[in-house]
């Protein structure tokens, strides 16, 4: 397949890149900086200048392709605003590159997060949270699903809270960019509360799966790691970096503390089953050792 791909030099997205053009497929990627597009020619991708935001981009891009991985999200995290913000820039995108493929049959798969269920692993079959503070996310993505009745063959992964490689990445790698800042590898109420991980490595064949054989209107779980207790994740942090580790107030966090504080384990069985995912790489506390002082 020739694969337009949003977000294609983040960690996920560099690793799904490489895995696309490992395994035979050809890829056009979206860049917004001289840097970005380097990085892409580099490992192989055709480049498309553009921002997310830029709608006649995307689609143009999603035209010229047999299948579409969106994977693009705003990096500033720092106000509820701004997060707000990213989220409806992905969903104006996510809308737009749904309506370029409508009855084409063609493949779109899009980033979604693991669902939290009081009590119990979260399962594929679980719906996406559509309140609260990433409650926009799953609006969007209902919506993109949605259109498996139109004839786009739409599919979502669920990506748990730290996507990881070299000891880097998500909820973990927050953490770890805190605890430099602060002096304190932090972890907000008693630490008990799990996350769920997965290296990125392993996630970007989960894409590319979906990407070739995933059904219309499906959802499928990136997770390696089912659930690793915070405080576990901050004693790793707070070890290589030779900081005290200590539970902190979840308002230090910003945006995300009421999220941080979430038990939110997941399960991947259903995926592993039905499509072969069978995750290789270090465990999120494994990798957490190539953090460096």
């Amino acid at each position: 397949m020739h694969v337009f791909v949003t977000g294609g030099t983040g960690t996920i997205g560099s690793a799904v890149v490489a895995e696309l053009l490992a395994n035979g497929h050809t890829v056009l990627a979206l860049a917004r900086s001289d840097k970005s597009a380097q990085a892409l020619a580099d490992a192989g991708a055709q480049v498309l200048r553009g921002q997310l935001a830029d709608l006649d981009v995307l689609r143009a891009g999603a035209a010229q392709s047999d299948g579409v991985i969106s994977l693009a999200f705003g990096g500033d995290y720092s106000t509820d605003e701004a997060v707000a913000q990213s989220i409806a820039e992905e969903s104006a995108a996510l809308a737009a590159l749904g309506e370029e493929l409508l009855g084409s049959a063609r493949p779109i798969v899009t980033v979604s997060g693991t669902p939290w269920v009081p009590g119990r692993l979260s399962t594929e079959t679980d719906p996406a949270a559509t309140e609260g503070p990433v409650g926009g996310r799953g609006r969007s993505v209902n919506a993109l699903l949605d259109l498996a009745s139109r004839g786009v063959r739409s599919t979502a992964v669920r990506m748990p809270r730290t996507v990881h490689n070299e000891g880097k990445g998500g909820f973990a790698g927050l953490l770890t960019d805190q605890a430099r800042r602060t002096g304190v590898s932090g972890y907000p109420g008693d630490g008990a509360q799990r996350w769920p991980a997965v290296h990125a490595l392993d996630a970007a064949v989960l894409f590319r799966l979906a990407l070739e054989s995933a059904p219309a209107g499906t959802v499928w779980h990136a997770v390696a790691d089912e659930g690793d207790a915070v405080r576990d994740i901050a004693t790793v942090i707070g070890r290589r970096l030779g900081l005290p580790v200590e539970p902190v107030p979840q308002e230090n966090f910003g945006p995300f503390g009421p999220i941080f504080a979430m038990d939110q384990p997941a399960s991947s069985a259903h995926t592993r089953e039905v499509l072969g995912w069978q995750p290789t790489h270090p465990s999120l506390l494994e990798d957490l050792e190539n953090i460096q002082p």
